[in-house]
């Protein structure tokens, strides 16, 4: 995967990292960053304590 398409926006540590919010902030800034750069995909992760994690992707409509 080309670096430029990884982590487009920071991180948690470039954003604050919200503990309660985490999902609902990786959601919002990804769903922004779709409508802001007009593209149609959109993978956002998070890890979760205890060695799990999580994904979401999402699908811009017009």
């Amino acid at each position: 995967i080309p670096r430029d398409k990884l982590n487009r926006q920071g991180g948690a540590i470039a954003l604050s990292h919200p503990l309660a919010a985490s999902g609902a902030r990786i959601t919002a800034h990804l769903l922004h960053t779709l409508r802001a750069e007009g593209k149609r995909y959109g993978l956002g992760s998070a890890c979760i304590g205890g060695g799990q994690g999580i994904a979401l992707i999402v699908e811009a409509i017009n």
